[in-house]
């Protein structure tokens, strides 16, 4: 195969992923003229139709989704072993793109990445903030973060967290106007501010446990939010009760802008783990940050 028709093939695979000439174009740092040209050319070549283009949007077309599938792990593949000649370099270089949620990124992620670059110039690293699980295989993140209680079966795992713990809280003035609850069972008599999940779109329920018993309690109240921010500042207004994890509010406990309640059902559980294909050799940048992150007690 020459290089050219390689060329083109990432291409193709850049548009099928992205499902965007506009959006492909600039990741590629082309012109989408040159792009839809290109596209053109090859379906022509082959013979079939590849793509299948609205105005709208685009998507692959049976053809194409069999092309996805043998192209996608073959480049991986050159991407893996293009990554290991850096081991013949003096310092590991390359980039590597991790997806997480916001509060791993900032209390797990940041704190490890901004030492791990500034002792490494040759190293970028990408965070991608998601509030959702993510294919980190068809989105080509080298690694993601979620929970130990949430990892596929098929993926390696680190943790990178020690364990965490729940946190119900409102403030001093909620609580003098409404009652604190002694049981979850009481969260029924109050406003909560609820969770919608962004993988799932249905509200999240709040999981408590004590002396070996789990609690879930789907709560009720005037506000919902997909963002742990909003929930927090609901809270500091004292519009409800709201749940999250306690590394979000702990300043805010210490300040007494807000009162943990319910605190003996909020038991630690697995804390963060850099999750990342079994099948794919961790270039020599990844590995330096693997180990950089890795939690150790």
């Amino acid at each position: 195969m020459r290089r050219e028709e390689l060329g083109n093939l990432a291409m193709f695979l850049a548009v099928a992923e992205e499902r965007s000439f506009t959006k492909a174009a600039a990741k590629l740092g082309i012109s989408q003229s040159a792009l839809s040209h290109t596209m053109r050319r090859l379906e022509a070549k082959l013979g079939l139709r590849l793509l299948t283009r609205t105005t709208r949007s685009v998507a692959p077309t049976e053809a194409g989704e069999r092309l996805i599938a043998t192209l996608r792990p073959a480049l991986e593949e050159i991407d893996a072993k293009l990554a290991s000649l850096t081991e013949l370099r003096e310092r590991p270089a390359g980039t590597v793109r991790i997806t997480s949620s916001a509060h791993a990124a900032r209390a797990v992620l940041w704190p490890v990445i901004d030492r791990l670059t500034a002792e490494n110039p040759d190293i970028n690293v990408e965070v991608s903030i998601e509030s959702g699980l993510v294919d980190i295989v068809s989105g080509r993140f080298d690694a993601g973060v979620r929970l130990g209680e949430r990892l596929d079966q098929d993926m390696i795992a680190v943790p990178i967290s020690p364990k965490l713990r729940m946190a119900a809280f409102a403030a001093p003035g909620y609580l003098e106007r409404h009652g604190t609850p002694q049981t979850p069972y009481d969260l029924a008599k109050h406003n909560c501010i609820s969770l919608r999940m962004a993988t799932s779109g249905g509200l999240y329920a709040w999981e408590f446990e004590r002396d070996g018993k789990e609690l879930k309690v789907k709560t009720e109240g005037q506000l919902v939010f997909n963002d742990a921010d909003m929930i927090v500042a609901a809270a500091l207004a004292g519009r409800g009760i709201a749940f999250t994890v306690e590394g979000h509010v702990d300043r805010h406990f210490a300040s007494g802008a807000l009162v943990r309640v319910l605190e003996d059902w909020c038991e630690p559980f697995d804390g963060y783990y850099l999750y990342y294909p079994s099948r794919r050799q961790p270039s020599p940048a990844f590995s330096l940050v693997l180990e950089a992150l890795r939690y150790r007690t």
